[in-house]
């Protein structure tokens, strides 16, 4: 009897809702970048080129307690729509200085930037990375209510833009399942967002893979859609586009340090708990950290802090925490030190080392809130 020949079951996708990126990255190689240093940086990162300026939808618009919000959307040159969030004084006409509010990594790619804003109906994700990350603040309505035009939107990989893993690719699939044995054991009913992020963590590696051979990083796509957002907020009627700054904490701080070396327009950047020497990672914190710090080859242009260096005009605040479990105290005073012998007398470098862990805390934030309000002259 011959024997039923095995029908191999069908490969899902790697890039599951991004299957046009690697065309998008193949008609737009390179961000053209404004200085030699800056190139640098941005051919390290593996940056892709901007495509057309994309239309900006509103949604809708409220105002609350002082702040009006609008939710936004574009669709940039490839994968899902994005989403993004407006939030300004209530009655101001402007122009106003803008900000970038950018979100965390934070291990929740099912969210994005909504644990940065006050919404009508927050999903419990969201307030999650809020309450465990930021101390239970909204961290870019609190900014508007000190009088600034933010902009906070999901980045590449995450929220909107996250990919589509309801059929993940088989290392993923295999990886995840493991996950849900030990739920199962432990009695554990996981929600959609809590099996998102098991499999997006996993798939991180996957998307760096396919990030490295596209000749970008993930921290290059995120960088992309950063820099977009950034031109979204300068287009605004309602934005002074020569004040501007950035924002973030952990992976949103190095997108601040990211963004502010590759645009001019960055005039203040806040980096919170997202800074040390790459040295101080090795070998026992490496694997503390996501693709979106690590990306190959980078320390060939110089340490962590020296990238600050390669800023146009970009004053920055670094924050530290004493007790952050995910980088080394030296790390933290050496990266420090660093700072200081670059701006030293330039007042171009603050740095402020705060009692705790991995959390930005209110009075972090109300010291990161002054510090936009003097340096972009309100």
């Amino acid at each position: 009897m011959t024997p039923t020949p095995q029908i191999p079951a069908v490969r899902p996708s790697a890039i599951a809702g991004y299957h046009d990126w690697p065309a998008y990255v193949r008609e737009h190689p390179r961000h053209q970048a404004s200085t030699q240093s800056t190139q640098e940086f941005s051919d390290a990162l593996g940056v892709p080129g901007a495509g057309e300026p994309p239309e900006v939808t509103v949604h809708w618009e409220e105002t609350y307690d002082g702040a009006t919000t609008s939710q936004l959307s574009w669709q940039l040159g490839f994968g899902p729509r994005t989403t993004g969030w407006l939030v300004r004084p209530a009655g101001s006409p402007g122009p106003l200085p803008g900000v970038l509010a950018l979100h965390c990594h934070g291990g929740n790619k099912f969210g994005g930037a909504d644990r940065l804003v006050e919404l009508p109906d927050i999903h419990p994700s969201a307030a999650a990375a809020r309450s465990g990350h930021y101390d239970g603040r909204a961290l870019a309505t609190d900014i508007a209510r000190r009088g600034f035009a933010v902009l906070a939107h999901d980045t590449f990989a995450w929220g909107s833009r996250r990919f589509d893993l309801s059929t993940p690719p088989w290392r993923t699939a295999s990886a995840t399942a493991a996950r849900q044995a030990q739920w199962r054991e432990d009695g554990v009913v996981p929600s959609d967002a809590d099996q998102y992020n098991a499999a997006a963590a996993f798939h991180e590696d996957t998307v760096a893979k396919a990030a490295g051979l596209l000749g970008t990083s993930l921290a290059g796509m995120v960088a992309h859609d950063d820099l977009a957002a950034l031109d979204i907020l300068a287009a605004l009627p309602e934005v002074d586009r020569d004040r501007l700054g950035c924002i973030g904490f952990s992976g949103g701080g190095g997108r601040s340090l990211a963004l502010s070396v590759l645009s001019p327009r960055i005039r203040a950047a806040v980096v919170t708990c997202m800074m040390t020497t790459f040295e101080s990672l090795l070998p026992d914190y490496l694997d503390a950290h996501s693709w979106l710090l690590q990306t190959p080859g980078l320390w060939k242009l110089g340490d962590w802090p020296e990238l600050t260096a390669r800023s146009a005009d970009a004053r920055f605040l670094v924050q530290y925490a004493l007790a952050d479990e995910l980088f080394p105290k030296d790390g933290m005073r050496q990266a420090h030190g660093i700072l200081e012998s670059l701006h030293g007398g330039t007042g171009r470098y603050t740095g402020s080392f705060q009692p705790g862990g991995h959390v930005f805390t209110a009075a972090m934030q109300d010291e990161a809130l002054d510090f936009l309000a003097k340096t972009l002259a309100f």
